[in-house]
């Protein structure tokens, strides 16, 4: 949940409200700046097309003058005024880039600027036209031939007083001059082409400019205000072409303007229609953002880290500072306050309550030791009285697991936690207890303990320590006679199980313990009591050895390396001293 928590914020969700609102605004925005790219591409469109049909009447009407002219000039141009006539023309005449005069046989008789010698010649097709009785010939120049520059050629049929063929005047013309001038309608890169009625370019002022017409265009071109189509040009640019015709249906003048589009569009109207939209939605989510953050996101986060004082137990702080926020964000503060105040009410009387429990607790366990001890006091009174050996060993049996039973309540009361009682302490006080001589009387019994840590519950620990004395009991019976010995005790933590092993190197029989008895039947209850088993047979050597083996209690965990200690008992001590387990 981490990576979207962001998009849980106060920020973002009073944000994304405010956006939602002002989408609808951002919509009309962008559908009337649709709406207006639309209108402007349509009238840039019809623009471009009367700019064609202009340029259609503007090159028709300069032709038709060119050929008036030279038509009013062809009887003039034969004498030696020829040359400064015609040059005088090109000066007084922007669009003319020369005006030649050609002999019937096709030679240049005088033009008004230089021409190639061999020019006449390489003129055959446009010639060999007026000769076969056109009047008006347009057509291309070829580069180099007349002119630098895109032009068009105009040829007017000459004639005789007799009306024979008499040559021909040409007027070579910018093809510029066709494109109508100062018009803020045609697009700075437009470009103009003469082309036949095959769709074949005569001249152009850029070709890659240019792309293929459709297969109907004459036919559409022909009609009233011309044609107009879109197509990509080799280049791979998206142009509008307009098509007019200008002689009748033989010459015909093609416009080409880049296709309008939205950047460009954009760039003649940004503000009004897209920028001014988007500034307004941003100003409304900065205006968001920075109000959010200073009367609601800086208070919350204030009261986050209250919160988290709280959560480490420091409940002396207090939210002071929310004195300044606004009503609900004082509210919530206050809330806190009461909380603080009623948890450190609930602390104290809890800390109250398990204090006076713990105290009651340990005097109970105290009484409970107390009184096990006076039951003790009394058998061993009464196991004095007695007279019978068997009597006396049984009553001493019972004195001792009362004993080990009282020693429990003992470690409950001392020990700092009531709940967990720790083993290998315990053992120790229970075999310095069971080893220790009778009536002041020295032992000639010496334990070894081996023990890892572990705390268990006291239910766990009763059985335990029964088992224990049992164990230790029945060793101390017929393990060892006056010579006495040593009663090994080891008690074990594993991964899952713990073992409590006691074992000794008397010359007792296995069959002592293992023939149903008393003791044998106690010690198997004790293990069942503990879900586990018990398990008596041969010591290493010799003697007896009895294990109990049960599973670890919920939540134990196995003692590390250094979690073991060995207890021993003295040497026999002097005669009227007590032995005492010594770790």
């Amino acid at each position: 949940m981490r990576p979207r928590r962001h998009l849980t914020t106060i920020r973002f969700r009073l944000g994304l409200a405010v956006a939602l609102a002002l989408s609808p605004v951002l919509a009309l925005g962008a559908l009337q700046s649709f709406s207006e790219f639309r209108r402007d591409a349509q009238a840039q469109t019809e623009s471009l097309t009367q700019a064609a049909q202009r340029s259609a009447y503007v090159a028709r009407a300069r032709v038709q003058a060119s050929a008036v002219l030279l038509q009013t000039l062809s009887p003039q141009t034969v004498g030696p005024q020829c040359a400064p006539q015609l040059a005088g023309l090109v000066q007084r005449e922007q669009a003319f880039l020369n005006v030649i005069r050609f002999d019937r046989l096709g030679r240049v008789r005088c033009a008004g600027a230089s021409v190639p010698i061999e020019a006449g010649r390489r003129s055959s097709d446009w010639f060999e036209r007026l000769r076969a009785g056109e009047s008006l010939v347009v057509t291309s120049v070829p580069p180099g031939q007349y002119a630098d520059e895109p032009a068009a050629l105009a040829a007017v049929r000459s004639e005789d007083a007799s009306g024979q063929f008499d040559g021909a005047l040409v007027s070579v013309m910018r093809l510029s001059s066709l494109r109508p001038s100062r018009d803020p309608s045609v697009p700075d890169a437009t470009e103009v082409a003469l082309v036949d009625s095959q769709g074949q370019p005569l001249v152009v002022t850029r070709a890659a400019a240019f792309a293929p017409p459709p297969a109907n265009w004459k036919e559409r071109a022909d009609r009233p205000g011309g044609m107009l189509y879109t197509a990509v040009d080799p280049a791979g640019e998206a142009r509008i072409h307009a098509v007019a015709p200008l002689l009748d249906d033989d010459v015909y003048v093609v416009l080409s303007a880049p296709r309008p589009g939205l950047l460009f569009w954009a760039q003649l109207n940004p503000f009004a229609s897209i920028i001014l939209p988007l500034m307004a939605w941003a100003a409304a989510w900065a205006a968001v953002a920075v109000v959010s953050e200073r009367v609601v996101i800086r208070w919350l986060a204030y009261l986050d880290r209250i919160a988290a004082i709280y959560a480490r137990g420091r409940f002396s702080v207090r939210p002071v500072q929310a004195e300044n926020a606004p009503a609900e964000i004082r509210a919530l503060a206050h809330t806190l306050d009461v909380m603080a105040d009623a948890i450190v009410q609930r602390d104290s009387s809890l800390r109250d309550s398990l204090a006076h429990k713990d105290a009651l607790m340990r005097e109970i366990h105290h009484r409970v030791k107390n009184n096990l001890q006076v039951i003790t006091s009394l058998l061993n009174m009464q196991q004095r009285a007695l007279t019978d050996p068997a009597a006396r060993t049984a009553m001493s049996d019972t004195r001792q697991r009362i004993t080990a039973l009282a020693l429990i309540y003992r470690a409950l009361y001392q020990s700092p936690d009531l709940r967990r009682v720790d083993v290998r302490q315990f053992l120790e006080e229970l075999t310095a207890s069971l080893t220790a001589g009778e009536g002041g009387r020295p032992s000639n019994i010496r334990t070894q303990l081996t023990a890892d840590d572990l705390e268990i519950d006291p239910d766990k620990l009763a059985p335990l320590a029964l088992f224990a004395v049992e164990a230790i009991t029945n060793a101390r019976k017929h393990a060892y006679g006056e010579e006495g010995g040593v009663i090994r005790v080891r008690f074990s933590v594993g991964t899952e199980e713990a073992v409590l092993e006691i074992s000794d190197e008397g010359c007792g029989d296995v069959s002592d313990v293992t023939e149903a008895g008393v003791g044998r039947t106690l010690m198997n209850a004790f293990a069942r009591q503990l879900r586990g088993r018990a398990e008596i047979g041969p010591g290493e050597k010799r003697g007896v050895t009895a294990r109990l083996i049960f599973p670890l209690p919920e939540g134990a965990q196995p003692p590390g390396p250094s979690q073991s200690a060995t207890a021993r008992t003295p040497e026999p001590a002097p005669a009227g001293g007590g032995n005492q387990a010594a770790a």
